[in-house]
């Protein structure tokens, strides 16, 4: 009879602790993968390609004012 008691909160120990290490395993502060998430991967994905054309255009040396100005526009009619 005590080996069999022993064995069980063996058992009920290895399960609980079992638990805890799974409920450890998710981070709380990760967002889950909802709708709201992946819109706002999709606005951040969106500003850096905008972040780069502006960059490219801050870095490029040329004196062309009508291309300047096409690019923007361009940055503008983007969603």
């Amino acid at each position: 009879m005590m080996v069999v008691l022993i064995v069980l909160v063996a058992v009920v120990g290895g399960i609980i602790k079992a638990r805890y290490k799974a409920a450890d395993r998710i981070d709380p502060q990760m967002p889950q993968d909802s709708a709201d998430a992946r819109q706002q991967r999709d606005e951040i994905r969106a500003l850096k390609e905008r972040i780069a054309v502006l960059e490219r255009l801050a870095t490029e040396n040329n004196d062309s004012g009508a291309r300047l100005d096409r690019e923007i526009e361009k940055l503008r009619d983007r969603p």
